[in-house]
């Protein structure tokens, strides 16, 4: 048949003896015009115009630019598309009723949907290139486009043909929105000026695309980019090749950063202050005043999205109800015109609109999320740094009287503004969800009448029990957390102490009392477990019940038989009805939470703030160029504010306020006169102060402890809260009093706190803190506190960094390095705070000549000092004697030797004290030293950057393994964590998920059944006959749908109990794996990496996992019935389903990769942020003596946006795979609806509707199998970090002995070597030594001789690959370790301690009497100490023993060995800590108490072993000599001989 474009059916089609314009088919072929004028000039510019790029302005992001009008243009032409899909639809819908073909009914629109797509990217590329001049050729389209279709439209009215034409209103709709692209177009050049106008305007992009930092493009890119989040292309399948970094996603936006949004915020918040003076601001209106506006766009996407969602059941319902239609003929102008109302009853348009709706639904829903998602982060930044700055500006006396811990400020900073932020994330559905509800419940009616009520009616009420659940979860996952904090306590000291516990056998005591408190846990967990599930099972069979009650009722009430588009349309309102039920009691719990975080935060932000008038009253303030905002302080006093302003985007500057009463300026440096300052109790701390601190020289400040000196310091610092009274600082400075950014830095005051303060920052940054770094000085420095050899031991120099509170430190290296970096500040004052405290005597003189009296005293700074070491008091120019809250006496040590005698010999008779002290030389052994720094983390790896990095082969920097090790599911660690659950679990589980939903199929395949199985009633069948044919269809029905119920309980169990089995028993292998490790794991796995197994990996097993195995086995489950249904229904469907399945696979993979890389990075960066905080609210007064707020809180504002970056891109990430699977799933529908309509011929429209039914459901789930799978794959980790510790080795315990070995304490070395590891070189070589019974022996030798090494060989602790030591005739390795261990005693080096009472530190296993303790405790001369405490032995001892001295830790140490009656002890330096009057009691007691034992002492300090029997001297694990001291005292030239001179 020949095709023409008018069709051949009538002579008439060419005729035009009426008028040109009255041949409708000229009137078409007019309408072409301008669609073949568009295409034929854009292409040429397209295609060959941009092959010279040098239009375009070179931005690594193609200069884009959004002219005026961009968003109503793209979405003006996607109506613009749509309309002509639709004028397609109803031109070869037309075109199948006439005779013979004719083009122009569809031909034109087909061109015009060509056009438009082609005008749309043509914009683009004119947009991106900056070229507005092309934009002309649009605008004349536009005009020739709107002049034509209005021709046809003005044709269609003359002839009478009205709305009643779908022709006619598609027409319409064109003129329409031609007209509104032509005013979008005149509005481009009206504000452009690019033509008709003599000054066309420059415009440069955004200055956030200028900047090459920036890669997060969400609001740059175009409309249909923002939408689908083409732009992350790139990034997430770049993933797969290299992993992403902090540099790949760069910087954010200037108006996502924390500092942008702060200042809004604040803005909002100071305005109320300034409204209502007395009434506290309102954080939730500041909040909507700051972010109401995109919370309030993204609540309008939701409604759309909602809206558009019922669009699904009423196309089912059209679908099926149409699958037969007939129609009547209307012709105008020759050719047939579709009604409007039969658009809707053609079942392939319906399947094409439910596609469209579905697709628009999701990119509404997504560009919903995305909205509040971004909301909430900026929220969240600007809440950050309106808490910093609070912190900053806190007043001492909250942090130190408690009003105010540091618990509270990081819950602030951790958890609070976290729950604002999933508030604001949940917040649209507050609104949202009834108007989803009421909706859906009216269509039901509309379905199905009052039986659609009573189901509706069951999810209502069953909606209070899931809230009550969910409120019930919330509870024991607190109790849950208590008792974990409290297994993790005991874990962390057990590790701390394991040592000890293997040398005393002391693990399965210890192992149990942690398998107890583990027990408490996993009761709690049992009930969450049990929670967890009731809320999955309400999930899953609420909307069951629902569809039972509404269908059964409406059998027995309706009179009518149910058709399958009624069902199936209310089956799929159901479903829809189901989510916001179920959203609604975590929203509702969500805002619950919140109203209390606001709370929080309000009094936070209202609470005290450090005294306004001190000279130290610098707001900081950050002025920001692209915010056209200074924020200055706000305050009710009028200060005079000194404003900078600067050009750089975030310079710091400072507006200094001097209070004009009570500073004045003098030539000395701080004065205080009749001082009284307080804490913030009205009692006053110090009282009637009048100092003066002499510029350039050294004051000291001395007194008793408590007396009130660290006060002075802070007072003069501003710190205190002064009831009367001054202090004036000088500022007559040599000639700065005119530079004023000099004179601000004046007041900087170098302060070394009393507690020592680090930074989690690297030594050398520590020392310098923000100072231009200069080597000489930073050498003299580090000299003249003697740190060097100590860098020395750090594994990366000064480059080491230093753990949160410099846990990595002693405490004697902490305070060393504060006093440095306040020498090397240059500040004209110094304020140190007793800054020997914790050094020894050789240190503390070092630092006092070299330090205070050369480094300080030369450059002329004024020092104040306070000690309470006298000796020092000879270097004064100035002292100050303190009492009980009061200058006791002021002058030089003349003066006070004069004016009062009595104080004077007072400090006489203190400072000979002072000086026989000299001799308790401590020297912590540089080998401790050496270990501890071993054993723990040195760079802060938080975590093993997990073991796969070790897996790779050395520096495999080949793509191909790395990209199939990223991408691969790691199976066999899920087999491992699933037969950890028991296999008779992992049974049941998949037993019964199958089984749910194989029933849950069946349940809708018997609906289907049940309304397609008769018409609606048999002519000829009794009355009879139908009620036993309904009651047959109803009882089948509830049976199936009794049984899915049950199902849906027992699964939803069996999950999460399979999750509590595998969590129990991964957890106790673990730790019994862990402890009973050989000693050399300790030493080469550090700590922090053990403990993230017992903290985090334990967590995420117990309670993470098991929810994501449900919902990934559940949602995969439901994908994989619904495709079978459909393939079912319309096996024609199946070849669909394979470019969609390789769609999938794809997305799938890509973004499981670059979803674990950014989860990574968004963990990572929080980590350093939390820190900040806390490390700041520590150190307060030290940042604020510095004058460094400023330079902390643009760290502040860095981290954050840091966070934030990770964060965001995370969620984007997220947001992409929606959309796409959500695609995805649409096609799927769109499938279904096309298959089923095109197989028509014996399928019974009930099939059909099961069919869409089930494909609309793929649509909710396909994104969650892939989100569960990422996660799934993040949790995996931590089954394979715990499973990788359990193929350690563990010691051999296996074996018992007779109790009385050993009894006489006879010890044979004989040709013993001994190494640490296979690998390492031996530490002791073919050592041979006899100890007869009851002998003392004392061993000695230099650091790293062996002395250790030997202890620990005597207890099997070390591999002894050569000779034996035999113990009583039995050679001990042959001996079970527990006996060995039980049966001899030692008395460590480093005293440990742990928390519970002295009696569970003396004897853990509870095996000895009170009399046998008390005895123990009176030899250890400590008897009368326990009697004074309350509970006497059951005293508390805190965590670490921290509630005793070291001296008396360490005599708790040798009464647990006095305890233990054991034959042989072996004290190894054990009484290093103690003082020398101690000692010489104990040396005595110990040569009484164990007369008949053998008593081997590893000695630090030769002279405690001169009374030995014999000695041995070692050097580099040789014994060089063995004999009676006395002998080797007689070898002059003898090593023996030298140590005992150099100790004397």
């Amino acid at each position: 048949m020949a095709l023409s474009f008018c069709g051949n059916d009538r002579n008439s089609s060419y005729n035009v003896d009426e008028g040109v314009f009255n041949n409708g088919c000229f009137v078409d072929a007019l309408n072409l015009v301008p669609h073949v004028f568009l295409l034929f000039i854009t292409f040429p510019i397209l295609f060959i115009g941009w092959g010279s790029q040098s239009s375009k302005v070179q931005i690594h992001h193609n200069t884009w630019l959004h002219f005026p009008g961009h968003n109503m243009r793209w979405v003006l032409t996607f109506t613009l598309l749509f309309v002509h899909v639709c004028e397609i639809a109803e031109g070869i819908v037309s075109n199948q009723w006439m005779d013979t073909p004719h083009l122009h009914l569809f031909m034109p629109a087909f061109i015009g949907f060509i056009a438009a797509t082609t005008s749309v990217v043509y914009y683009h590329n004119i947009e991106t290139a900056n070229f507005p001049k092309l934009l002309l050729v649009l605008f004349i389209y536009w005009v020739l486009a709107f002049i034509t279709k209005t021709i046809k439209l003005s044709k269609f009215v003359e002839y009478n043909v009205g709305f009643r034409y779908l022709r006619f209103c598609i027409t319409a709709m064109l003129v329409v929105l031609y007209g509104l692209l032509m005013a979008v177009e005149i509005n481009v050049i009206r504000v452009r000026k690019y033509v008709f106008f003599a000054s066309p305007q420059k415009v440069k992009p955004p200055e956030d695309l200028q900047d090459l930092g920036v890669r997060f493009l969400q609001p740059f890119v175009n409309l249909l980019s923002k939408a689908t989040y083409w732009w992350m292309n790139p990034l997430i399948i770049g993933a797969h090749k290299r992993p992403i970094e902090l540099k790949k996603i760069g910087k954010l936006p200037i108006a996502m950063r924390a500092l942008t949004n702060y200042l809004r915020l604040k803005d909002a918040y100071e305005d109320q202050r300034v409204k209502d003076p007395d009434k506290a601001p309102s954080i939730w209106k500041s909040m909507y005043r700051a972010f109401g506006h995109p919370i309030l766009l993204s609540s309008s996407f939701r409604y759309m999205a909602d809206l558009l969602g019922f669009a699904g059941p009423l196309c089912i319902s059209g679908i099926v109800g149409h699958l037969e239609n007939k129609t009547s003929r209307q012709r105008h102008f020759g050719v047939y015109f579709m009604e409007s109302t039969q658009l809707l009853q053609n079942t392939p348009v319906l399947a094409v609109l439910l596609f469209l709706a579905l697709v628009l639904q999701r990119t509404f829903l997504q560009a919903s999320y995305y909205v509040t998602i971004e909301t909430g982060i900026n929220l969240r930044g600007a809440l950050l740094a309106m808490i910093y700055n609070k912190i900053l500006r806190l007043s001492t006396s909250n942090m130190s009287m408690g009003e105010m811990t540091l618990g509270q400020i990081n819950n602030l900073v951790a958890i609070e503004t976290n729950q604002l932020m999933w508030f604001l994330f949940l917040c649209p559905n507050l609104w949202a969800m009834p108007v989803q509800i009421i909706m859906g419940v009216i269509l039901l009616y509309y379905l199905l009448g009052v039986s659609a009520l009573i189901g509706a009616s069951v999810i209502v009420f069953l909606a209070p029990v899931q809230y009550l659940i969910a409120t019930k979860l919330a509870d024991t996952q607190k109790s849950t957390l208590d008792y974990s904090t409290d297994r993790l306590k005991k874990t962390t000291e057990i590790l701390k102490g394991i040592k000890l516990l293997k040398l005393y056998a002391w693990e399965n005591i210890f192992c149990n009392s942690v398998e107890e408190t583990r027990g408490k846990e996993l009761t709690s967990l049992k009930t969450f477990a049990f929670y967890t599930s009731m809320s999955i099972f309400m999930n899953a069979a609420i909307p069951i019940a629902a569809v039972l009650a509404t269908f059964v009722t409406h059998a027995y009430i309706s009179n009518d038989r149910l058709s399958p588009s009624e069902a199936f349309a209310s089956l799929a309102l159901f479903h829809i009805l189901v989510t916001p039920l179920f959203l609604l009691s975590t929203v509702v719990r969500f805002a619950v939470k919140a109203l209390v975080s606001v709370q929080k935060l309000g009094e936070f932000l209202q609470s005290d703030e450090i005294g306004d008038d001190s000279w130290r009253n610098g707001e900081m303030s950050v002025s920001l160029d692209s915010c056209k905002k200074h924020s200055g302080v706000v305050s009710a006093h009028t200060h005079m504010h000194t404003h900078a302003h600067t050009k750089h985007m975030a310079t710091i500057y400072s507006h200094t306020s001097i209070h004009a009463h009570s500073y004045m300026y003098y030539g000395i440096d701080p004065q205080v006169s009749n001082g009284f300052f307080t804490w913030g109790s009205n009692l006053s701390t110090l009282s009637d102060i009048n100092i003066r601190i002499p510029t350039g020289q050294l004051t000291m400040i001395v007194g008793q402890v408590g007396c009130g000196k660290s006060s002075l310091l802070l007072a003069m610092l501003g710190e205190m809260q002064s009831i009367s009274g001054k202090v004036y600082w000088s500022r007559a400075l040599s000639g700065f009093t005119q530079h004023k950014d000099l004179w601000l830095h004046r007041y900087s005051v170098a302060y070394a706190a009393q507690k020592s303060w680090l930074l989690n920052a690297t030594v050398e940054e520590n020392i310098t803190f923000g100072s231009p770094f200069s080597k000489q000085r930073y050498k003299a420095v580090i000299d003249a506190c003697s740190l060097q050899p100590d860098i020395d031991l750090l594994p990366f120099g000064d480059q080491t960094e230093i753990g949160e509170r410099g846990i990595n430190l002693s405490g004697g290296q902490r305070q060393r390095i504060c006093v440095a970096r306040a020498l090397y500040q240059n500040t004209n004052i110094v304020f140190l705070d007793d800054p020997f405290s914790a050094l020894d005597i050789h240190l503390s003189d070092h630092l006092m000549l070299e330090g205070i009296l050369k480094f300080l005293q030369d450059d002329k700074r004024t020092v104040v000092l306070v000690t309470h070491k006298l000796q020092y008091l000879i270097h004064a120019d100035w002292i100050i004697a303190m009492k009980d809250g009061t200058v006791l006496r002021e002058g030089t040590l003349k003066d006070i030797q004069n004016n009062d005698v009595e104080l004077y010999e007072h400090w006489k008779t203190l400072m000979n004290r002072q000086d026989q002290e000299l001799e308790k030389v401590l020297r912590p052994s540089q080998k401790t030293l050496r270990r501890a720094f071993y054993s723990r983390e040195t760079k802060n790896q938080i975590d093993d950057e997990d073991e796969e990095e070790e897996e790779e082969e050395d520096e495999d920097d080949n793509l191909s393994t790395t990209t199939s090790r990223r991408s691969k599911i790691p199976w066999k660690v899920c087999w491992r964590y699933l037969s950890s659950g028991g296999f008779f679990m992992v049974f049941l589980m998949v037993s019964s998920k199958l089984l749910k939903h194989s029933v849950m199929v069946a349940i809708d395949y018997w609906l289907a059944y049940w309304t397609s199985s008769s018409p609606h009633n048999k002519a000829g069948v009794g009355p009879s006959n139908a009620t036993f044919d309904r009651f047959y269809y109803v009882s089948v029905f509830s049976i199936l749908c009794g049984a899915g119920i049950a199902l849906c309980l027992i699964t939803s169990l069996s999950v999460e109990f399979l999750g509590l089995h595998a969590a129990t028993s991964l957890h106790h292998n673990l730790l019994n794996k862990i402890i009973h490790a050989p000693l050399r794991f300790f030493d080469v796995t550090p700590l922090g990496q053990i403990l993230n197994r017992f903290s985090a990996d334990t967590n995420i097993i117990d309670q993470h996992i098991p929810p994501t195995l449900e919902s990934l086995t559940r949602s995969t489950l439901l994908c994989l019935s619904a495709i079978g249904v459909i393939a079912f229904v319309t096996p024609a469907f199946l070849i669909a389903m394979v470019p969609i399945t390789i769609g999938f696979y794809f997305i799938q993979k890509y973004f499981r990769v670059a979803s674990k890389d950014l989860q990574d990075l968004d963990d990572s960066t929080q980590l350093p942020l939390l820190c900040h905080f806390s490390e700041t609210a520590e150190g307060l007064t030290t940042i604020r003596a510095f004058r460094h707020e400023a330079r902390f809180k643009q760290r502040m504002l860095e981290l954050t946006d840091t966070n934030n970056t990770a964060y965001l891109f995370l969620s984007a990430a997220n947001r992409w795979l929606e959309v796409r699977t959500d695609y995805l799933g649409a096609w799927i529908v769109l499938a279904a609806a096309v298959a089923s309509i095109f197989t028509i011929s014996g399928l019974q429209s009930g099939l059909v509707g099961l069919g869409l039914t089930y494909a609309l459901t793929v649509t909710n789930y396909l994104n969650w199998v892939v989100r569960n799978l990422a996660d799934l794959e993040v949790q995996m980790a931590a089954v394979k970090k715990v499973n990788s510790f359990l193929s350690t080795e563990s010691e051999n315990y296996e074996g018992s002995m007779g109790n009385d070995w050993p009894q006489q304490g006879e010890i044979k070395i004989q040709d013993l070597c001994v190494r640490y590891d296979p690998m390492l070189k031996p530490v002791l070589k073919h050592v041979n030594a006899y100890i007869q019974p009851g002998q003392k022996v004392g061993i000695c030798g230099r650091t790293g001789s062996g002395k250790s090494s030997l202890s620990l060989a005597f207890f099997n602790m070390v591999d002894m690959f050569e000779g034996k030591i035999i113990i009583d005739g039995i050679d001990i390795c042959k001996l079970p370790l527990q006996t060995l261990r039980s049966r001899l005693s030692i008395i460590m080096q480093d005293p440990v301690l742990f928390s519970g009472s002295i009696r569970f530190n003396l004897d853990p296993g509870c095996t000895c009497t009170d009399d046998r303790l008390w005895e123990a405790l009176e030899i250890a001369q400590l008897k009368n100490m326990v009697k004074a405490l309350p509970g006497g032995l059951d005293a508390v001892v805190t965590e670490g023993g921290e509630n005793f001295s070291v001296g008396q830790r360490q005599l708790f140490c040798l009464a647990r060995a006095f305890v233990r009656k054991s034959s042989i002890l072996i004290m190894d330096e054990a009484t290093a800590s103690i003082d020398m009057a101690t000692e010489n009691i104990l040396q005595k007691v110990v040569m009484t108490a164990f007369a008949d034992r053998t008593v081997v002492t590893i000695a630090h300090r030769v002279h405690t072993i001169l009374t030995a029997d014999l000695v041995i001297v070692m050097k580099r694990g040789n014994i060089l000599e063995y004999d009676k001291p006395e002998t080797l005292l007689e070898q002059a030239d003898g090593l023996f001989a030298s140590f005992v001179k150099a100790d004397m």
